[in-house]
């Protein structure tokens, strides 16, 4: 257990963080996941409009630092060449 008051403080203030990251991280995991279920249905209408949402969620999130922006890109490139083959 910590032993000065800005210690104590600080693990507070981590607990926070932790739990913020958690649901931003389970947030971003649901929108990649609506994506993929567009996806495998073949609904292409369906998956362009979970991409838009889900590219916002993860823009956000590299911005705030939950994921590294090369992640973030990396993540968005997989997905969307995906969709592309399900147009053509």
């Amino acid at each position: 257990m910590a032993n000065t008051k800005s210690a104590k403080k600080f693990i507070i203030k981590s607990k926070k963080n932790r739990n913020r990251n958690l649901s931003n991280r389970s947030m971003l995991k649901t929108f990649i996941k609506k994506v993929n279920i567009a996806i495998n249905k073949r609904n292409i209408s369906e998956a362009l409009f979970a991409f838009k949402n889900m590219q916002k969620c993860i823009d956000r999130q590299s911005i705030k630092g939950l994921i590294h922006k090369n992640k973030a890109a990396r993540c968005k490139s997989k997905i969307f060449r995906r969709i592309s083959l399900l147009i053509n």
